[in-house]
């Protein structure tokens, strides 16, 4: 799916895409593919920390940990050279963005169906803190949360001023108070179908325009040809 397209599909038309910025987002999606293709080297972490979930599934106090962590091998159906492969390119794709961005907190989500239950968006790589490993795709739970409301309508959502946004009402899933401002954008396949999301964090406002925009879209251009591989 090309830049324009996206842009259209995802609802972020008021960030339409001019020369300059398209040749930012073709700079690091460019310098991106060089990258996935070294990243054969990358080390999977098939098991992660988790926060206490309380009621409703959210988080239950900022910072305290689940006994146990997520097993992400046995979500994904084990260890094998088709999820290794696919793991290894997203892990590889994270540390590109972690070292190009002023982001604090970054992950990538896929859409992962499940028989007699609902989909849910399934936390593949991440860098910052400890964070939850599925957002359940329902309207119930869209209600609270930014990332089950893209993952469901597959419209990208790009918040520059948190606070600003709960005081009006926004619905906001909050695990680490210190964030103040998030992108989340759908990942869209060539039919426009969301298989997942990718979530983006900031401990300061304003962050995500100009250059940290464009380096968030070559991100999610990429995703979708690596979590369908």
């Amino acid at each position: 799916m090309n830049l324009s397209t996206y842009i259209e599909r995802s609802g972020l038309q008021q960030y339409a895409a001019n020369p300059e910025f398209e040749q930012q987002v073709a700079a690091y999606a460019a310098e991106l593919k060089l990258t996935l293709a070294q990243s054969g080297a990358a080390e999977v972490q098939w098991q992660y920390q988790v926060p206490e979930l309380g009621e409703g599934g959210a988080c239950s106090l900022f910072g305290q940990l689940a006994a146990q962590p997520f097993d992400l091998a046995s979500a994904l159906g084990g260890v094998n050279a088709q999820n290794t492969q696919m793991l290894q390119q997203v892990t590889a794709l994270v540390a590109f963005y972690q070292a190009r961005s002023a982001s604090h907190w970054f992950g990538v989500y896929r859409k992962q169906e499940r028989a007699g239950a609902d989909a849910v968006l399934m936390k593949l790589a991440y860098f910052g803190a400890a964070s939850r490993a599925e957002f359940p795709l329902t309207p119930e739970f869209a209600a609270i949360s930014n990332n089950s409301t893209v993952g469901l309508s597959g419209k990208g959502r790009i918040i520059n001023d948190v606070a600003s946004y709960v005081a009006g009402g926004g619905e906001y899933y909050t695990c680490d108070p210190k964030v103040k401002a998030e992108a989340c954008l759908p990942l869209l396949d060539e039919q426009g179908e969301v298989v997942g999301i990718i979530d983006s964090e900031a401990f300061e406002q304003n962050l995500f325009n100009g250059q940290e925009l464009a380096l968030l879209l070559a991100v999610v251009l990429a995703l979708p040809e690596i979590l369908q591989a």
